[in-house]
């Protein structure tokens, strides 16, 4: 088996029956689970599974007062723009683009603490990284932690579920986990330390971070607006926080082949194309697909790139040194190759009616 096949820890009902098919957890199963990974008190292993929630769950007071005592048309707008531009950029930004596919690398170290911390930090960089990198192997097959074919409930509780690294790595084999991290500059266990807490990340350093950050932009924030606006913008990181689990089921067709004639160019896997999640957060998912290493997804001029167009900007100020751009590879590989389908199949059908004009003549 690869690196890959064995990287996640497997949840108790298993990736696949012994027919090779996906296993399909009841609700029940997959709660069961839920809830065993994050006791604590059984298993100190479970520590960021349990931290994944409890950040969430942090930021319901918040999201309770902004609703019951200061809502008004302004923080509404506030909270809209930072809950969905704001921290969805950001996650493609950091988490997708770069903790994962290193698509773009930073001139120094500020500049990646810059990015890595420009709005609350919710999701720990070792449950997405690790992760992605195991669903690009095996994209909607047994195996792929948010299988949107395992149901809503399946991919919306993966990151407790199916994307904890494995508990029983080893030295080798955590070691390449490192390595797939190492470039994000996240602070790592030693292999001794990982068998004692189960992780990449350092407990201590992990809480500490969170805290800080969390610190620095109520702070901010209340300086720029007061209680109201500072309460409001944490409300929408919780409310982000809670929809950003429903977007590989979304974005893999819920399950079923949703890929559309020249939309979705991919067809290696389910994803697919949606407006929305582009507009908002840059993040073109089947094209994203077809080339995972890319700066930029949204290739064709309506496909708005907000994740892009923060890279490219850093890199004119000299914040980035390098990034990949599959823009005309794009459409070298898919838009002029089926422009020349196209009219190779015209020129065909048009065959046949000159080939008669001519048989009637004679």
């Amino acid at each position: 088996m690869s690196f890959l096949d064995t990287v996640l820890q497997p949840p108790s009902y298993g990736w696949q029956d012994s027919n090779g098919d996906l296993v399909k957890p009841s609700p029940k199963q997959i709660f069961g689970e839920f809830f065993s990974r994050l006791n604590v008190f059984k298993d100190k292993k479970n520590w960021l599974s349990f931290l994944c929630w409890f950040t969430v769950l942090a930021l319901v007071p918040f999201f309770f007062l902004f609703l019951f005592k200061y809502l008004s048309v302004k923080t509404l707008l506030a909270a809209f723009f930072y809950s969905m531009i704001v921290m969805g950029t950001h996650g493609t930004i950091w988490h997708h683009r770069y903790c994962t596919h290193n698509a773009y690398q930073f001139r120094n170290k500020f500049w990646r603490f810059f990015t890595q911390n420009l709005t609350l930090k919710i999701i720990p960089e070792e449950i997405y990284a690790v992760s992605h990198h195991v669903h690009h192997a095996k994209s909607d097959t047994p195996g792929d932690p948010y299988n949107a074919q395992g149901g809503f409930l399946y991919c919306f509780l993966a990151d407790v579920n199916h994307q904890p690294i494995n508990k029983n790595l080893s030295e080798k084999d955590y070691a390449k986990c490192v390595n797939l991290m190492k470039h994000i500059g996240v602070s790592v266990n030693t292999y001794e330390q990982y068998q004692k807490w189960g992780s990449l990340a350092k407990p201590l350093n992990t809480i500490v971070g969170i805290i800080l950050n969390w610190s620095f932009w109520f702070g901010a924030f209340y300086l720029i607006g007061g209680i109201p606006l500072a309460v409001a913008l944490f409300a929408a990181a919780g409310f982000w926080a809670v929809g950003v689990r429903t977007f590989n089921y979304e974005g893999h067709g819920k399950g079923e082949d949703k890929r559309r004639e020249g939309v979705d160019y991919n067809r290696d896997d389910m994803s697919i194309n949606q407006i929305w999640p582009g507009i908002v957060a840059g993040e073109w998912h089947n094209n994203h697909h077809l080339y995972p290493k890319s700066a930029r997804s949204g290739f064709k001029p309506y496909q708005v790139d907000s994740a892009w167009y923060y890279i490219k900007f850093m890199h004119t100020i000299g914040a980035v040194s390098t990034y990949h751009d599959s823009k005309k590879q794009f459409y070298k590989d898919y838009l002029k190759a089926h422009a020349t389908e196209k009219e190779a199949t015209v020129a065909e059908l048009r065959v046949p009616k000159a080939t008669t004009l001519v048989a009637e003549r004679i």
